[in-house]
């Protein structure tokens, strides 16, 4: 190949919303026609796919729509497609195209993720919530427990995390707090209003040391980044988003893991994987299922050495769009909705381009860090505009 660097050459986002009636295949299908439209390409240039998690029919309302079903929907005829839960979360699909796009199998690939869970919630009918008699796997050491939530466990690294190094709810809060600041500057965002340090010190808990606004809202919609080979950049109009770097790690799930944090070794292995450093990093749009998913990322990152997040987040200033590390400028999943990691990618390519409008980021941002994952799954992509 004549260059086989890989690029996210168009994205795409359906409508987001809670309880939509849109089915979620034609969501899918609308993020798609997006960036197809914004990359310049037809769907008859589109050779590959890839999503995660594959479609989960004993949880749909999660991951509706696998890759066999819109290929199948559009009429896309592949070399190389991939769809399913066993890598290294949700943006593991994309590193696995940027795979396949370096190996020559594929030269423009269509990276999806949909999510349909707070319609599912309301049409039990359709979308059956998931029930089983008995679990196995890593749930076995969290639901016999009553440990449902991921925020009952990624509560518990918090707490350790408060206890070690001193961070408090007040310093945790920043992440919320400038979420929701950059969510309201997103015509896109489910949250369209800033949220105050009163309100998040007085909502209820959920479990700690988390709160109602440390918790992202389940949120249907569609995200799609399209990657393409280097040596097809001629076929594309936008400004094209080198993939410099990726990490991913999976943990093992077991009872005797006292770490399953993987963000930690994820940042490690980024840094191994290029010749740019943290400092070189203009915007970072970090995991935040939960507001401490943001905390790990920001240390294991090294933005800040570990146990010193919270020192980092003191007034949020360090953070916000003005500061020396904006994060999360599009909302993040606490302001801007559950897009499930997918977002997070898509809002690094808005800001490399200078389309945030309202939120983007001064200075012309060169290179942007994109996460996934919060618990013992976790990857991590370096994007540079070359």
């Amino acid at each position: 190949m004549a260059d086989s660097e890989a690029y996210i050459t168009g994205i795409g986002q359906s409508e987001v919303g809670v309880r939509l009636t849109r089915h979620p295949l034609l969501l899918t299908v609308d993020a798609v026609k997006e960036a197809l439209d914004d990359a310049g390409l037809t769907i008859d240039q589109i050779d590959g796919v890839s999503t995660y998690p594959g479609r989960m029919p004993i949880f749909l309302g999660f991951s509706p729509i696998g890759a066999d079903e819109l290929i199948d929907a559009l009429g896309i005829k592949p070399t190389w497609y991939a769809g399913g839960g066993e890598i290294s979360s949700q943006l593991g699909a994309v590193v696995e195209a940027v795979g396949a796009i370096k190996q020559g199998l594929a030269r423009h690939i269509i990276c999806f993720r949909t999510v349909y869970e707070a319609a599912a919630l309301s049409r039990p009918e359709e979308f059956p919530p998931m029930r089983r008699d008995r679990v196995d796997g890593g749930q076995q050491w969290t639901a016999p427990f009553n440990a449902i939530s991921a925020a009952n466990w990624i509560g518990q690294f918090a707490m350790r995390h408060f206890r070690k190094y001193g961070m408090t709810r007040e310093q945790l809060a920043q992440i919320a707090l400038t979420d929701t600041a950059n969510s309201a500057k997103n015509p896109r965002a489910l949250v369209r209003e800033p949220l105050t340090m009163d309100k998040y010190m007085s909502s209820r808990m959920i479990s700690e040391p988390f709160c109602l606004y440390d918790c992202d809202r389940f949120t249907d919609a569609s995200t799609v980044l399209i990657v393409s080979a280097g040596d097809a950049l001629g076929e594309v109009k936008t400004t094209p988003v080198r993939v410099a770097a990726s990490a991913g790690t999976v943990e093992r799930y077991s009872w005797d893991q006292a770490e399953w944090v993987a963000a930690y070794p994820t940042g490690r292995d980024l840094w191994k994987n290029t010749d740019y450093t943290a400092e070189d990093v203009d915007v970072a749009q970090l995991y935040d299922g939960f507001s401490f998913n943001a905390v790990t990322w920001l240390e294991g990152l090294g933005f800040c050495k570990v146990g010193e997040a919270g020192d980092f987040l003191e007034g949020g200033k360090r953070i916000a769009l003005d500061g020396e590390l904006p994060v999360n400028t599009g909302g993040g999943q606490l302001g801007g909705g559950r897009l499930h990691g997918f977002g997070f990618a898509h809002e690094a390519v808005v800001q490399l381009r200078g389309e945030g409008g309202e939120r983007q980021v001064a200075n012309d941002p060169k290179v942007a860090v994109a996460t996934s994952g919060g618990g013992p799954l976790a990857t991590a992509l370096l994007l540079a505009k070359d």
